[in-house]
């Protein structure tokens, strides 16, 4: 691109400037403001958010910057099938609110690994999956956000693009770092705000130069690029001419691009694996006050999932019509899905990291331990964050929504059904769990693997990768994945023992609602550390009194705030009680079920209206 799209008139620049400003002023503030002393403080927000900053963040984490860069470059050369991946979230955001957390809660756990520990006992699956989640989140997520944001600022401001990267990542990680989830969730809430009123205006903009939604179809079906040879060949008009179903979302089962069946049903198992079981999404659950705030964050999460249909499929539509201005608005967007997608990450690696990899290393680490550990981790995930982005740079961006989509069709369907069966089917027990994973694993590296050594090919120079391996759609392939991985784990559990049901109180829907004391499977254990927990305490609390580098530097982490009177056994009893109940106010649970429906509703009409 020419130098001339160059952001540098006042109007423009004071624009990210005021952006940059708040949102470290409000980062700063709920760094401050909140309990980050602690780890329940640091990684759960202390349990005291209510429904509409839970809502924004739900939305903020998921939309990033490769979300907007990926699906407005694949409207523009497909149409609006893409905004089904948007509009299948407002189903599973109610699966979500209403089936998984209060499952979640009352098994009082942190992250997703922790649960599956708790219902199937063993170590080996929660380690599998905290190391699974940090791979996909390092090679998918965090180096397509930061890569899509990067090139987007060299392009605006002309910044060499590491700098750019640099500085974008020293102030994530500022509030991330110090702030926790609270910080995160708070700041991603003023970032919600940016993205939807931003795309809005650009939404108006651009509608209202291309005259109006009947001009835009008619101009859309009629948009040709000037250049149609590749090298000396002519290409064929197919290639380049927009599709005859550009406006539908149900496409050809066998010739569409994104097939009805796989969209209906291959997507919601992947969107399945991401809103309910993924740590970014259900750590914000778990940070509710309770459980009507949980569910009206999610309600108000697929209300704004409604938006990215108009404000970034259609404009990245009108994108092939013409080229679209307002470039200083148009960065602070970008800025905004860049920066509450990463914190969001950030935030949620490191608490995987810290509670199911860290205390497997040292057995018994403190608070404060905890606390360093996933600080420490931030900062080198942000490293190796920049070290991958040459890796993505190869990868051509053109191609970075399918690389990400299809990464996720291979490895999410299993841990799909893992979940799904923990969940609802008491009988399922770790064995099945664990080679449902492992044959799910091993049958999706193969398909990803013959893939990228192909390479997926393009209209004009189609791969030549044998039919019985990439022929299958992406979305094919994640139904049989999830069904493969499902009757593996069922055959191996009803072949081996069932887990007792004094196990399972209040981990699988059926004994959801069950009073008995459960016993955690590997209770022996957890004792021990409880035990070695309190004499350490003690330990810490004969300790000196720290010199002022020590004061500064703990009052920098919040780690100041922890100093208070022990509970005794029947207090902290009693906290374990509030932490884990999911009872609702009878009228708060009817109004938040009434727009549960009322969502569903409108879900079912945008997919019939638009079909």
């Amino acid at each position: 691109m020419e130098s001339n799209i160059r952001i540098n008139n006042p109007a423009d620049i004071s624009v990210i400037v005021i952006y940059f400003l708040v949102v470290l002023a409000v980062g700063l503030w709920a760094m401050y403001s909140t309990n980050r002393g602690t780890v329940g403080g640091f990684f759960l927000a202390g349990r005291s958010m209510v429904w509409w900053p839970i809502g924004a963040s739900l939305f903020a984490s998921n939309i990033g910057s490769g979300h907007f860069v990926g699906i407005a470059g694949t409207a523009a050369a497909g149409g609006i099938a893409i905004g089904g991946y948007e509009w299948n979230a407002l189903i599973v955001v109610v699966v979500l609110g209403w089936l998984f957390v209060p499952i979640y809660i009352k098994a009082g756990v942190v992250t997703m690994p922790e649960y599956l520990k708790k219902r199937f006992g063993g170590k080996r699956i929660q380690v599998y999956l905290s190391v699974l989640s940090l791979i996909l989140y390092i090679f998918t997520k965090i180096s397509a956000d930061i890569f899509s944001g990067a090139v987007f600022i060299q392009l605006a401001i002309g910044l060499n693009l590491y700098l750019a990267i640099i500085i974008l990542l020293a102030i994530t990680a500022l509030y991330t770092i110090t702030g926790g989830l609270a910080a995160v969730i708070y700041t991603d809430t003023l970032q919600t705000f940016i993205m939807v009123v931003g795309s809005f205006i650009l939404m108006g903009f651009a509608f209202s130069e291309v005259g109006g939604y009947d001009a835009f179809m008619q101009k859309y079906m009629e948009a040709i690029p000037s250049n149609i040879s590749y090298g000396n060949t002519t290409i064929n008009a197919e290639c380049y001419t927009p599709r005859k179903d550009s406006f539908h979302i149900f496409r050809d089962a066998v010739t569409g691009d994104l097939p009805w069946p796989g969209l209906v049903f291959g997507l919601s198992i992947i969107a399945l694996w991401y809103w309910c079981t993924d740590q970014v999404i259900v750590q914000r659950c778990l940070s509710g006050k309770n459980m009507s705030h949980v569910k009206a964050g999610c309600i108000m999460c697929g209300y704004l999932k409604l938006l990215p249909m108009f404000i970034i499929v259609m404009p990245g539509m009108i994108s092939r019509i013409l080229y679209t201005g307002l470039r200083g608005l148009m960065l602070s967007v970008m800025l905004a899905s860049l920066m509450s997608s990463l914190t969001s990450i950030f935030n949620s690696a490191s608490t995987l990291f810290t509670m199911d990899i860290y205390t497997k290393i040292r057995s018994r680490p403190s608070e404060k331990e905890l606390m360093l550990a996933g600080r420490a981790f931030m900062l080198l995930l942000i490293g190796i964050s920049i070290a991958w982005v040459p890796v993505v740079q190869s990868a051509q961006s053109g191609q970075l929504f399918d690389y990400i989509q299809s990464i996720t069709s291979y490895l999410g369907p299993p841990i799909a059904a893992v979940f799904l069966l923990a969940i609802f089917c008491k009988r399922v027990n770790e064995q099945g769990a664990f080679w449902g994973l492992m044959v799910g694993l091993l049958a999706g590296l193969s398909r990803m693997i013959a893939e990228f050594a192909y390479g997926t090919g393009n209209c004009v120079t189609p791969s030549n990768c044998p039919f019985i391996i990439c022929g299958i759609h992406y979305l094919y392939f994640a139904m049989i994945l999830f069904g493969v991985s499902a009757i593996v784990i069922l055959a191996v559990s009803f072949m081996t023992k069932p887990i007792p049901d004094v196990h399972l109180y209040r981990l699988c829907w059926s004994l959801r609602n069950s009073k008995e004391e459960r016993i955690d499977l590997d209770a022996d254990e957890e004792q021990d550390k409880t035990d070695e927990k309190d004499k350490e305490s003690v330990n810490e609390e004969s300790e000196e009194e720290p010199g002022c580098f020590k004061k500064a530097y703990n009052w920098f982490c919040g780690l100041d705030q922890q100093k208070g009177p022990k509970l005794s056994k029947e207090e902290e009893e009693a906290l374990k009680k509030k932490l884990t109940d999911t009872s609702e106010v009878p009228l708060w649970r009817n109004v938040v079920n009434i727009n549960g429906i009322i969502l569903l509703t409108v879900a079912v009409f945008c997919h019939a209206f638009f079909a």
